[in-house]
């Protein structure tokens, strides 16, 4: 809703318009109408500066419209102009400036406390040199509003200027009744309409106050009395907290989603005693509990563990996301489910860096696993992916119907975990098995370990110890095309595709690998499933030779 605008058109154009409107906070006991205010004309809440005399000769400065707050303060001097929102207003809602700057030249402010965003915004300042550098717009939720001129016992009243250069018509003509200039008001005064001749043009000018919000609050849905599958009659926080059947909700999980996409909420995915865990929460002002996964899409949870403090928006939220015990039944409660997916790709991607790093180590290249593969296994322990972002957003929700550019962008960060690992590194292990140095230093990071993999799975056969791979001749076929890496050819397939949108090239690439394409049309869940499966078994096709001769 518009609580303050600065607009102008058409400067000393033909057709030049001007609106200049702020909000003042009117007591309720107040009767209506209000009256013109004095700012209506000036646009801003104080104009100018108060006179420098002395001491104390300003003690009683408190800007005001005509006696009454405002929602927002503004302030001008015929050149610059300011604008922010009232003091009385943020602080009474507890909103959270953030800037918008270079030209925009914006502020917003946020209710963290919810947290909702963007609920009060406008531009800060403008300037006015013959004409004014930008108009300028203040607008607040109408709930936020509200509630603030509730809490004020108060309605919003606009106050405002409007001024437009029209063409003669005789609509116009009428309201001037036969004059070349009317002046209308109201009996009661709290309007003002100016009409005269202009350049065979007629200019409108008008003043006027009117009520625009009144001292109501929003109605807003309260997490009591909702029905919940599964529990007979309508449940509010006490009953809820009573809870002695230990009643349990089924929620899809496309209920996490909204958690996912904010950097404000804490999602991160937590395996505890046997079970995951995935229970959003609020920096440290609220948050769910007892969330566990239940196959690939399903979350179970206790409904007094939903009920506990949290905002009733929340509440409503997971409620949306509710399944009907026979919705729930359809799921296979032993499917599984994306955070466990990423912790297997995880663990061998961990396994793969452990081999790496003993057998760098014995050729003469020592690095820590944690520098080739940019994981720790201790932190993963310790606080799980707490630290790591890019987990984070591999396990995030995985519907079946996933989108063709979700489906991408899961590769491509897939395909980027793991390709930390060190070109140079796997080429140094490659040349000390023996392999040309002038042919490795062509080869990128997926065929460098299908060599790797060429060269163990051979040594692997004859039975050889990790010393083996200090050679002065290298392994017959040891850049030779091997089917069991196949996946992570597919990958970097897939990752270019997301980059340079050739997906339809890469498609065929799946159908080799065994994927069934003609399920796309459901969308495109299942098939990061597969190649996540595919990705993880490639890692292990090579950390099983690799590990038996590292064993010897």
């Amino acid at each position: 809703m518009d609580v303050t605008n600065d607009l102008e058109f058409d400067n000393h154009g033909p057709n030049s318009e001007y609106v200049h409107m702020l909000m003042a906070v009117v007591p309720e006991a107040i009767e209506s109408p209000v009256p013109i205010l004095d700012e209506a004309g000036d646009g801003v809440v104080s104009h100018s500066v108060p006179v420098l005399g002395n001491k104390g000769s300003s003690a009683g400065f408190s800007p005001s419209m005509s006696g009454f707050d405002y929602i927002v303060a503004s302030w001008g001097d015929g050149s610059h102009y300011t604008y922010a929102l009232a003091e009385k207003v943020w602080m009474a809602l507890g909103l959270s400036p953030r800037c918008l700057g270079n030209e925009h030249q914006r502020v917003v402010y946020d209710d963290l406390g919810v947290p909702e965003f963007a609920v009060a915004e406008g531009e800060l300042s403008r300037e006015y040199y013959f004409k004014s550098s930008r108009n300028v717009s203040w607008r607040m939720s109408n709930a936020h509003l509200r509630k603030y001129l509730w809490m004020r016992g108060a309605r919003g009243v606009r106050s405002f200027f409007y001024q437009a250069s029209l063409p003669d018509s005789p609509e116009l003509r009428q309201l001037m009744n036969g004059q070349r200039h009317a002046d209308l008001k109201s009996d009661l005064g709290w309007y003002e309409i100016d009409i005269q001749e202009q350049r065979s043009r007629l200019l409108l000018q008008v003043w006027a106050s009117v009520d625009a919000v009144s001292c109501e609050m929003c109605p807003e849905r309260s997490a009591d009395n909702l029905l919940w599958p599964g529990v007979e009659g309508p449940v509010t926080r006490a009953s809820a907290n009573a809870d002695g059947d230990h009643h349990v909700i089924y929620l899809n999980d496309g209920f996490l989603s909204r958690y996912e996409q904010s950097s404000f909420y804490d999602t991160t995915p937590v395996f505890a005693h046997g079970q995951w865990l995935c229970s959003p929460s609020y920096r440290g002002q609220w948050g769910f509990s007892d969330c566990r996964r239940v196959g690939r899409n399903l979350i179970r949870v206790g409904l007094r563990e939903l009920y506990k403090p949290k905002p009733d928006q929340e509440i409503l939220h997971a409620h949306s996301y509710a399944l009907e015990p026979a919705q729930a039944a359809q799921f296979d409660p032993n499917e599984e489910h994306i955070a466990a997916k990423t912790q297997r790709f995880v663990a061998a991607l961990l396994a793969l860096g452990d081999n790496l790093s003993r057998l760098g180590a014995i050729v003469g290249e020592k690095r820590s696993a944690e520098e080739l593969v940019g994981l720790s296994a201790t932190e993963i322990r310790d606080n799980g992916w707490l630290h790591y972002p890019k987990l984070r957003r591999l396990a995030q929700v995985a519907p079946l119907s996933m989108s063709e550019q979700e489906f991408l962008g899961r590769c491509k960060s897939l395909h980027e975990i793991w390709q930390t690992i060190p070109n140079g590194f796997l080429k140094r292990i490659l040349q000390a098995a023996g392999c040309p140095k002038g042919e490795t230093e062509k080869l990128g990071s997926v065929k460098l370990l299908q060599a790797i993999l060429n060269v163990s799975e051979q040594l692997d056969a004859q039975d050889e110890d990790a010393n083996a791979f200090n050679g002065t001749n290298a392994q017959e076929g040891w850049n030779e095309p091997n089917e069991r890496l196949a996946a992570l050819f597919v990958g970097y397939d897939l990752r270019i595709a997301d980059a340079h949108e050739t997906f339809s090239l890469a498609l065929p690439r799946l159908q080799d690998l065994g994927f069934d394409t003609a399920s796309l049309q459901q969308g495109y869940g299942r098939a990061i499933d597969f190649v996540m499966d595919k990705v993880i078994e490639a890692f292990g096709n090579i950390n099983e030779p690799l590990g038996r001769i590292l064993a010897r």
